[in-house]
Order: C-alpha cells, then sequence, then structure tokens
C-alpha cells in the first residue's frame, strides 16, 4: 500500500538504544514526531498496521497498541476500509460570528453535544461583570462537551440571561439556533484565546491526559441592542483547533 507516509524514518525504532518504557508506548511517541514533522505527506494516510509490524519489527499487537493511542490522544483516527489516517485540523475564524454547531456543519461534520449540566442558578460574580448582571440576577447555565461525531473537540460553560433565555430546555444543540427562534440572534461578539494546560475534569471530558496543552476560549456575545447575551468559556483541544483572524491596514 503506497500510503506517502516515510517508513524509512521508522528505522529510529532499532538504531536507538532499548527504551525501558514499552515498546508501543516508543513507536507511538515516534510516530507522533514523525506525524507532527509531516512524514504523513499530503494524503494523511498512515501505513497499515502490517506494514507497521514489518519494517519495525514489532509484534502487531505492539503496533496495535500504538495506534490505539495515538486514536485516544487525537493524532490519527481510524477510517473504516482505509486504515489509519492523520487526523485534519479544524481551522475556525476569529473573524465570524458563528456558533460551534453551525461551524462544524459547514464542514460537513458530524456536530454532536452531550449535556453535562444545564441549569438555572443566581449569577456568579464573573457572570454579573460580563453579563452586566445586577447581583442576585438569575442566569441559565449550559455545561456542553462539543463533539465531532465520537471525538470530543472542546467544553464549554455558558451563561445567558434567564430574562432572555426562559428555560434551559430550548437549548437542543446550538444555543445560537435557540436564541434565534426567540427573536434574538446575536450580533457582534468579543473573543479571548489563551494557551492552558488542561485541568483533571477537561481531560477527562476531552478524552486527553491532565496537564495537556489546550485552548482557552472567552466569549461575550451582545444582541442588536447592545444587551451582553452570553459569556462562554470554552476549552478546545490544541492537537485538532487552529484559529485565525483577517487583518487589514486601517
Amino acid at each position: 500500500m503506497n500510503t506517502g507516509f516515510n517508513l524509512a524514518l521508522l528505522t529510529r525504532l532499532q538504531e536507538t538504544p532499548a527504551d525501558p518504557g514499552p515498546r508501543y508506548a516508543r513507536l507511538g511517541s515516534i510516530l507522533k514526531e514523525l506525524i507532527d514533522a509531516g512524514a504523513a505527506g499530503p494524503d494523511g494516510v498512515l501505513p497499515p498496521e502490517r506494514e507497521l509490524a514489518r519494517v519495525t519489527g514489532l509484534s502487531r499487537v505492539t503496533v496495535r497498541k500504538a495506534l490505539a493511542g495515538l486514536a485516544a490522544a487525537g493524532v490519527i483516527h481510524q477510517r473504516p476500509g482505509s486504515g489509519p489516517y492523520v487526523g485534519e485540523r479544524i481551522v475556525r475564524s476569529f473573524s465570524r460570528l458563528t456558533s460551534f454547531t453551525e461551524d462544524l456543519r459547514a464542514r460537513g461534520m458530524d456536530s454532536r453535544v452531550v449535556f453535562l449540566d444545564r441549569t438555572v442558578a443566581d449569577v456568579s460574580s464573573d457572570e454579573s461583570m460580563a453579563l452586566a448582571l445586577a447581583p442576585g440576577s438569575r442566569v441559565v447555565r449550559l455545561h456542553r462537551l462539543r463533539l465531532d461525531g465520537s471525538r470530543p473537540l472542546a467544553v464549554e460553560e455558558t451563561a445567558v440571561p434567564l430574562s432572555i433565555l426562559p428555560d434551559p430546555g430550548l437549548v437542543r444543540d446550538s444555543l445560537y439556533e435557540a436564541l434565534t427562534a426567540l427573536g434574538l440572534p446575536p450580533q457582534r461578539a468579543m473573543q479571548r484565546l489563551r494557551a492552558v494546560a488542561l485541568e483533571p475534569a477537561a481531560a477527562f471530558h476531552l478524552g486527553l491526559t491532565a496537564g495537556a496543552p489546550a485552548l482557552h476560549i472567552e466569549r461575550r456575545a451582545f444582541l442588536a441592542d447592545g444587551r451582553a447575551v452570553e459569556f462562554t468559556r470554552s476549552i478546545y483541544r490544541a492537537d485538532v483547533y487552529d484559529f485565525v483572524a483577517e487583518l487589514t491596514l486601517p
């Protein structure tokens, strides 16, 4: 099978001294380094399990465990009928106001949401400042895991004034679809991005290890009349997402 993957590079596994750790872990580490360096080629397809075993001299069980580890980390995905391939990165613009659901659907991806919690509660101090609400105001809180099919992509915590969204059950997949149905679509937003290390809870939901790199996005969205309608804090997988913004001269 011609995949474009540079198999010769895997001779590193035989040329370097024995590693005290499991061989599948070492193979997984080398494969990830090679993938990051572009060794998978333009099609992003990896050699099949049998070929990797032949070139490395490892058993197919060892190779299978290495590939399973890379799949669990989101580095590769198993494509039915054609073996493992390098997971394509999702490029999301900072220049357009779109919902997570809308963005994935536009790419032909299987946008799914799992609600970890959705409640009505008193506004917190952070939410009060972000949404310009008085202490004692009530908000709808949505804690969601966002996925592409079965692949977790992001964890989101959102607060919306109860005066705008009267029932958390109105949100099925997309918050923006629910707000639009109420005649209150967001018109503009401010976002901030920073790099973080995953806390254990977020790492668990994203299928990664605690301390792994991630992207923290904070969004405040506003209605046409200037009222703040959304305060969302999201944790995105750094191994899947790239965020871009178009810049122009003033």
